[in-house]
């Protein structure tokens, strides 16, 4: 790969941006991104990013073997992004293979907040130009940023491993009415009938399922 090009990642999935860096044959970027004893996340580029494409992949969710929260991961993403602009690097793309707060993604009660769209204004804030996704939990989380998205799915990936079982009698099923589109393209790619489950949700812990479609 070309010289300009950088790859972060924080500790939320390190062998991922492992593995990316090796298929790109390029190198994973040496960041120090650990904790200060009060708790806070500390961050320091160990390489030079002036003039550079710095990719972070980092995904917003926990990992427990590292005893990294989703919050951790969030602060992660946005430190690293901020050492990167402040670092002189000529543009940043926030690689989320989980993006992580988009369920709550539009006021369904009073006095809630639409976190989908606030983590999207501090990845924007913090210095990211680009943001490659995958799966979004909806959509329109796309219009949430200021910002260019590329929204990238997985689904022939998981086409072609299911195909490769020889499973039969599949169905697909989606957890909720707002899957439905994606459940869709799935059992039309794999000639599977469609399953949906009408479920009610009375709490962020608690969920109700009512029927089966």
């Amino acid at each position: 790969m070309g010289y300009d090009l950088k790859v972060f990642t924080g500790n939320s999935n390190r062998p991922l941006a492992e593995e990316i860096c090796e298929h790109l044959d390029a190198h994973l970027g040496k960041a120090t991104v650990a904790g200060f004893p009060g708790g806070e996340t500390h961050v320091q580029i160990d390489e030079n990013v002036r003039g550079c494409d710095v990719f972070i992949v980092q995904s917003v969710c926990a990992n427990e073997e590292e005893g990294v929260t989703p919050n951790d991961a969030l602060m992660e993403l946005l430190i690293l992004t901020d050492a990167a602009r402040r670092a002189s690097a000529r543009r940043i793309t926030a690689v989320l293979p989980y993006y992580g707060y988009a369920r709550q993604d539009r006021k369904d009660r009073p006095r809630v907040p639409i976190t989908g769209k606030l983590v999207a204004n501090l990845i924007y804030t913090a210095g990211a130009r680009r943001v490659l996704a995958l799966d979004l939990h909806a959509n329109q989380i796309q219009g949430f940023f200021d910002i260019p998205v590329d929204h990238l799915y997985s689904i022939n990936l998981f086409r072609d491993h299911l195909l490769q079982q020889n499973l039969e009698n599949l169905v697909v099923v989606s957890p909720d009415v707002g899957g439905i589109k994606m459940a869709r393209a799935y059992a039309e790619i794999l000639g599977a009938p469609l399953a949906v489950v009408d479920k009610r949700r009375w709490s962020g812990q608690e969920t109700e399922v009512m029927n089966l479609i």
